[in-house]
């Protein structure tokens, strides 16, 4: 039986994970993917049956957690944003040597425009170099169906599949056809080919021949998938390819029909046959992605012969942000002028009266007295630089705090200060926050220990994983001990609680510490204000 739910398309793809049967839930939190185990921690069929579903170190251990999963037979999700991608790049790519046995499903979603992210990278090129296929939704209904068709699709291949998610399907919501009950999940059962699993160079050489061959039979799977439609038309002046979320923008241009022949596309590898046939029956190609030109430009390798193709290449599409449907009607104008079904209405402006408001750190916000202390500090110093990080805590490059001079990915405030350090940099800071910290900043502190190099690490702990809703840290109340277990010398370990109150003595224990001729670290606690006023009454400092 059927019921209707409204959903976010993460929370869609979440419940038809759950209902078909999945195990377990594993990844860290990244906008714009969280919703996803936030959704499976509070399900009650996810309580019932008592599914895994808590935060992960990394997205490498929480990726290799869910291919463990997968190795005992049973169904796994991991979840991530496309950054995220990078982090779990090594077992990512080696698992399209490995396989799959249960089936696994890595939900990536991509952040077109960067509203929380330092780049635009498109996680379809990932799947293509990993010989991993894709699955990339148009819709909130889309996304919960092919939970279910991507975890048999990964146990008949026996291989990873990717959910390719982006912002816009993501963060908004729709009413779903979802199934009132759960199927059973996997009982455990152990891969056939054992030596598949251990990735020696002779048993490599052999598997990648095999993966070869099975990324051949994927690319026949989907010139038949259900999500790969061509769609004829009576004009064939021109031809559309459309992919995921812009398939809906297509739609609601043309909500009687398309005149143009159309290839809607969400399961790769690409469907060779079916973009040939439409090469093939019209004139010129328009492409139309989210993304990057990731089927523009192989669509040049996949034509028998050449033909005209718009795009993201040629700047008939903006190659930067989200595509939206007045871009899309501004493209089909300029290239058939004489399109009268789309000429009513206005192409609409961005509007020149709103005033862009950057964000801020929140009033109470213990970062900002670390940046106020470090700031008075530093003041003194004439090439002071200040190593930043992936949180909250990045808002201290904007005003008032100015605070920042480098900010690259998880972990690098720690190593990039200590390659600044030694290029003669002093003082040499880093800062970098507690979830940060323990998700990828304990080996650069290591090479840092292990060298007493010049420089001083700011902890900035907050008790929580703030910029993505509050999630657990993993180094809650932990950080101190982490440090000391590591080799950090306990005469320059300190802690303070970054209140207002101690702003003085934060200036005293910063100034000792870059004095210091060696490693210093400093935690610096104060619990987020938002998940205290959540907690109904502030919790105090842990140590």
């Amino acid at each position: 039986m059927k019921t209707k739910k409204l959903l976010l398309g993460d929370e869609a793809f979440a419940l038809g994970a759950i209902n078909a049967g999945m195990s377990g839930a594993y990844g860290y939190p990244g906008t714009p993917s969280t919703e996803i185990m936030e959704f499976v921690q509070t399900n009650s069929i996810s309580k019932e049956r008592g599914l895994h579903s808590h935060w992960s170190s990394n997205e490498k251990t929480a990726y290799e957690e869910a291919l463990g999963m997968s190795y005992a037979g049973k169904r796994s999700i991991v979840t991530m944003k496309h950054v995220g991608l990078n982090a779990s790049a090594d077992a990512f790519v080696n698992s399209g040597m490995t396989g799959a046995n249960g089936g696994m499903l890595v939900a990536v979603a991509d952040d077109p425009s960067m509203h929380s992210s330092q780049n635009e990278q498109d996680s379809r090129f990932y799947g293509e170099f990993a010989f991993i296929p894709i699955l990339e939704p148009s819709n909130q209904q889309e996304a919960y169906d092919m939970a279910e068709y991507g975890f048999n699709l990964s146990e008949k291949f026996e291989i990873p599949v990717i959910i390719r998610f982006v912002t816009r399907l993501s963060h908004s919501r729709a009413t779903v056809d979802v199934d009132t009950e759960a199927i059973p999940e996997n009982s455990i059962h152990f891969p056939k080919d054992g030596k598949r699993w251990v990735l020696m160079p002779g048993n490599s050489r052999i598997r990648y021949k095999e993966l070869i061959k099975v990324y051949d039979n994927l690319e026949k799977e989907s010139d038949n998938s259900p999500y790969n439609v061509y769609t004829p038309s009576t004009d064939h002046s021109l031809g559309i390819i459309v992919s995921g979320i812009a398939a809906n923008y297509l739609q609601e241009l043309f909500p009687d029909g398309c005149p143009f022949p159309t290839v809607k596309i969400s399961q790769y590898p690409l469907p060779k046959a079916m973009l040939r046939r439409l090469a093939k029956e019209c004139k010129e190609i328009l492409v139309i992605e989210e993304g990057q030109p990731y089927i523009e430009k192989a669509m040049r390798s996949i034509m028998d012969s050449p033909i005209k193709i718009y795009g993201k290449l040629d700047n008939s599409l903006v190659r930067t942000g989200e595509l939206n449907p007045d871009q899309i009607k501004e493209c089909l104008l300029k290239i058939r002028p004489e399109l009268d079904a789309i000429k009513s209405g206005e192409i609409r402006e961005s509007c020149d009266i709103i005033v862009a408001r950057p964000p801020s750190l929140c009033k109470g916000c213990g970062h900002r007295d670390v940046y106020q202390a470090l700031n008075e500090v530093l003041a003194a110093y004439e090439d002071a630089r200040v190593f930043g990080d992936i949180g909250c805590y990045t808002l201290g490059y904007l005003a008032p705090f100015k605070a920042l001079h480098t900010v690259l990915d998880m972990g690098a405030s720690i190593t990039m200060a200590k390659g600044a350090s030694e290029a003669g940099v002093h003082p040499s800071v880093a800062v970098i926050g507690d979830s940060t910290f323990t998700h990828s900043g304990l080996s650069g502190l290591l090479d840092v220990i292990n060298e007493d190099s010049n420089i001083l690490v700011i902890i900035s702990d907050n008790l929580t994983t703030g910029m993505t809703g509050g999630q657990d840290s993993q180094g809650t109340g932990k950080i101190e001990n982490i440090c000391l277990g590591l080799g950090v010398d306990p005469e320059h370990l300190h802690t303070i609680d970054s209140l207002p109150k101690n702003h003085d003595q934060m200036v005293e224990l910063f100034k000792k510490a870059i004095d210091h001729k060696g490693l210093s670290v400093i935690v610096s606690r104060r619990e987020c204000i938002q998940t205290a006023r959540r907690h109904g009454a502030h919790r105090g400092p842990k140590t």
